[in-house]
This record gives structure tokens, sequence and C-alpha cells, in this order.
């Protein structure tokens, strides 16, 4: 990975979006991926989701991230527009709690697919660990940080003790 090169888009539908996706940023930044945020909506600024996302493979994105709420018709219109993988997570919005967002966002056509975290914090936090995991089929020094990471989380476990 070129260090300051773009590795993940992420795309919010909205501002409000930006408290959950700051789980992904944290990770992505832990982990010493470049990344970029913007607010795109499905439903608002369809065309431009198109052109933003057409641009991306030149720019050096590896992976691209949709979070939504709601319909949470984003990931999908992501997916539309690109070969590259998308991850999709739901944002809890509503007094469904989110899983209005995860049906739309898990229910993609034949021919769309999108990976689909779970719903809120948690959800936002893996899909900047799935990206991080992507990244690493074709970057050393990420892979082994991943697997140290891993280490730590087992190593983290194992010191727990119950009296």
């Amino acid at each position: 990975m070129k260090k300051n090169t773009l590795c993940v888009a992420i795309l919010m539908g909205s501002k409000s979006d930006l408290e959950t996706v700051q789980e992904t940023v944290n990770v992505l930044k832990d982990f010493g991926v470049p990344y970029e945020i913007k607010v795109l909506s499905a439903h608002r600024t369809p065309n431009d989701i198109a052109r933003y996302v057409e641009k991306l493979p030149r720019r050096g994105a590896r992976v691209v991230i949709g979070a939504a709420g709601m319909s949470a018709a984003l990931a999908g219109t992501i997916a539309a527009h690109t070969i590259l993988p998308v991850i999709g997570i739901p944002i809890e919005t509503t007094n469904l709690r989110g899983l209005d967002s995860l049906l739309s966002t898990v229910q993609m056509p034949k021919g769309i697919p999108v990976a689909c975290m779970s719903i809120g914090k948690s959800g936002a936090y893996n899909a900047g660990l799935f990206a991080c995991q992507i990244l690493a089929l074709y970057d050393e020094r990420l892979a082994k940080r991943l697997i140290e990471f891993k280490r730590e989380m087992a190593d983290a476990v194992r010191k727990i003790k119950i009296k």
C-alpha cells in the first residue's frame, strides 16, 4: 500500500451518520489505512454517487463502505456502479432500531453484492476491520498487523480471571 494513496472510500447518507462511522475511521487510522469520507444520498444525489464511485479505482481505492439509515439504499447504489468490494453499515435511525436499515442493506438483488455488517457502531467497527482484511490480501505489512491484532484480542480474553 503506497503512503497517502486512497484505499477506502466511505460514503454516508447524511452528516448525522458520522457518529457511527467514526468507529470505522478509528480502525482505519489505527491500521494506517488511507481513507476519505463523503456525504452522498442514494435518493437525493444518485448521479453524484455514480460519478464519484466510477472514479475510485483510478484514484487507488480498493474498498467502498456505504453507511446509511432507514431505507439504506446507499450501499446498493454504490455496488451498482463499481466492481470494488462494497461493505454496508446499517445505521440505527428510526423506531425500528436499525432493523429497516439492516434489511435494506442485506437484501440486494442478484448481481449487486454488498457485504452487510451488523447495525450501528459494532458494525461500523467491523466494517473497518473487514476493509483492512480485504486490503491485507495484497499488503504484507497490514496482514502482519491484523495477525497481531487478533493475537492481542485473544491474549486479553486469556488474562480475564474470575474469583
